[in-house]
């Protein structure tokens, strides 16, 4: 008797199995469109109405989307399929950097490149990071190049972002002037406006391999909407609910595509740049989103699930969505004497343990999609010597950057990562 029911019980689990096996790639051919964000953003909404977005949303964001598994991966990666890259500690590496910031002058800003300032001290470049368990893919060159023969990796965030993206230009050409790299920005639209200072972004191409790597600047991530497309100041819809209007245009030619924003969602950055918050097409008013935390995660839930959405009919796309970048400001803020002036690495030690991202906003947004989450923040955190600092071109004086890193650097660190990963 006993073995008769264990037998029926296994019968009708497989039942319900197959049942679910059959349903699911049906649901999943059927697509998530555009259009649907707004079902997206009425559920979030509906969730802000039982809890603040600080509190544990995982029950909720984690039942909006199907688990990933890819199961073409290659060995390494199958021996790292379950690796925490996030997890692990820095150590000492004689190889770095892999780049030089005097030579990198055809992609580095000169901002950026601490090596031709007044900064004398140096060993923040002379790391590197370790995964706890993992094996760590050598970085160079030709074996990124040959690793994205024939595809296109896009950044698309804030000036982090295009960080991260000079960052690459240059480890992938080890530094060094390459005049056979392809400007191919008009290709996106990438071109200088009349009277701005720079283009939108910029996109390059290397002509062996055939790889383009591409930066857009998307502060927000979000759709923005002139207000009053007849008056230069007017206001700017920022659509919490909607992905910027470049991804949706140019999504499909991408195969890496990394999203980045956190540090413009601050009440002066919306002021400066008239932006006013837009849900389900109407202003959000006095309401729950008016809290610029909670619209943030509202913008990082939305397009995690529009990218996720998109993967159904591009599956060759890998996406990630890095976490936040750290700030070092003691004593104050940029604007009000805060500094970071420490030079010695390590001083709040070199090893990060815990299991979960310090940027859990980032980490719920993905969770339940097939966007993979670039876990940066916790390892960043230790490295406060490795910021700009005082040491930068055109601050005024008192004025410390301790949000944006010198290159060579750390966001060297967030492309080995990314390219362990893809």
């Amino acid at each position: 008797m006993k073995g008769g029911v264990l037998q029926r019980l296994l019968v009708n689990k497989l039942c319900l199995g197959l049942l679910v096996l059959l349903v699911v790639p049906i649901l999943l051919l059927l697509g998530t469109t555009s259009e649907q964000l707004k079902v997206f953003s009425q559920g979030f909404l509906q969730q802000q109405a039982l809890e603040h977005l600080g509190g544990n949303v995982s029950t909720v964001v984690g039942a909006a989307g199907p688990a990933y598994n890819n199961h073409t991966q290659t060995s390494i990666t199958r021996r790292n399929k379950d690796c925490n890259y996030a997890k692990g500690k820095w150590v000492a590496d004689e190889k770095r950097p892999l780049y030089s910031g005097n030579e990198c002058k055809q992609w580095l800003s000169k901002m950026w490149a601490c090596r031709m300032m007044q900064r004398t001290d140096f060993f923040y470049e002379s790391y590197r990071w370790q995964p706890h368990g993992c094996e760590m893919p050598e970085f160079s060159g030709p074996n990124f190049l040959r690793r994205m023969r024939h595809k296109t990796l896009a950044f698309v965030g804030d000036s982090l972002g295009r960080q991260q993206f000079q960052s690459m230009m240059c480890m992938v050409t080890g530094g060094k002037d390459s005049p056979d790299v392809e400007d191919v920005g008009w290709k996106y639209g990438l071109v200088k406006a009349p009277g701005a200072l720079r283009p939108d972004g910029w996109a390059y191409r290397f002509p062996e391999s055939n790889t383009t790597i591409l930066y857009y600047w998307s502060a927000s991530l979000s759709e923005l909407e002139p207000l009053n497309t007849t008056n230069p100041a007017t206001s700017v819809a920022l659509h919490l609910d909607r992905p910027v209007t470049f991804l949706k245009k140019y999504l499909p030619s991408f195969d890496v595509l990394v999203l980045n924003t956190g540090h413009h969602w601050n009440r002066g950055k919306f002021t400066g740049n008239h932006w006013e918050l837009y849900a389900d097409g109407k202003p959000v008013g006095e309401g729950t989103l008016a809290d610029l935390t909670r619209a943030k995660n509202l913008t990082l839930y939305s397009i995690a699930r529009w990218v996720d959405s998109q993967l159904v009919s591009r599956p060759h796309l890998k996406a990630f969505l890095r976490t936040l970048s750290p700030r070092h400001f003691v004593n104050g803020d940029w604007n009000t004497g805060g500094t970071c002036g420490n030079a010695v690495p390590f001083s709040n030690g070199s090893e990060v343990l815990q299991d979960h991202s310090s940027d859990l906003q980032a980490e719920r947004a993905v969770n339940g999609t097939r966007v993979k989450l670039l876990d940066i923040t916790a390892i960043s955190k230790l490295r406060d010597e490795a910021h700009m600092s005082n040491r930068t071109l055109r601050a005024p004086t008192g004025i410390n950057d301790c949000l944006h890193w010198c290159l060579p650097g750390i966001p060297d660190m967030w492309n080995e990562l990314l390219f362990a990963q893809i």
